[in-house]
């Protein structure tokens, strides 16, 4: 049978915690892969926000979800802004009440994207300071790394730091990594923990 792509394991990770009526967040909206995952599992009555600072990302996931059709998906707010602004476009009240929020690092992979153009621990980090802050207790978020390309393995370092250093009594973390092929793409994925 095989195992779950990294890709699919932080879908079923998502899956588990974000009902219908949730609220969700999409760090780098990309092509709209995880944006369009997480409109539909949080449903017509749910609220998705997705961020990229690439016009032409937010664009292809306008397309992606406006092909989705009739199907009942949540609302949608895309956001021209770097993931690392998300706690100042985030509205207060629901801070705290996140259900899922997806990382997909790296460059956009699209005809005519511009591959230098890469995420990086300098917004990075920070967006993961917020996120924890705005995930719900028993939220997660996923973070997709990607150290095969060049940057690419000192961001994954950095934010395997960052999780490392997180206080068990405030989250749990889990990597989900193929070991013979050290530039393959990997799953790194934080529980908040719910309050005792």
């Amino acid at each position: 049978m095989g195992f779950l792509s990294v890709l699919s394991f932080a879908h079923k990770l998502v899956t588990e915690r974000l009902a219908p009526g949730g609220i969700a967040i999409d760090a780098t909206a990309g092509t709209g892969a995880d944006t369009l995952f997480l409109a539909q599992k949080a449903g017509r009555s749910g609220k998705v926000f997705a961020f990229d600072i690439q016009e032409q990302a937010l664009s292809i996931t306008q397309e992606r979800l406006a092909k989705a059709g009739t199907e009942p998906l949540a609302e949608v707010k895309l956001v021209h802004s770097s993931h690392a602004g998300m706690n100042d476009i985030i509205p207060a009240s629901v801070h705290g009440k996140i259900s899922a929020i997806m990382f997909n690092l790296g460059y956009l992979p699209a005809e005519g994207a511009d591959k230098e153009l890469i995420t990086s621990p300098a917004s990075t980090l920070p967006a993961l300071d917020t996120a924890l802050e705005l995930l719900a207790p028993g939220g997660v978020i996923t973070i997709v790394v990607y150290p095969g390309h060049p940057g690419g393995d000192q961001e994954a370092r950095a934010v395997e730091e960052w999780c490392s250093s997180l206080s068990p009594l405030q989250a749990q973390t889990v990597m989900y990594r193929g070991l013979q092929r050290s530039e393959a793409p990997y799953l790194i994925a934080i529980e908040r923990k719910k309050p005792l």
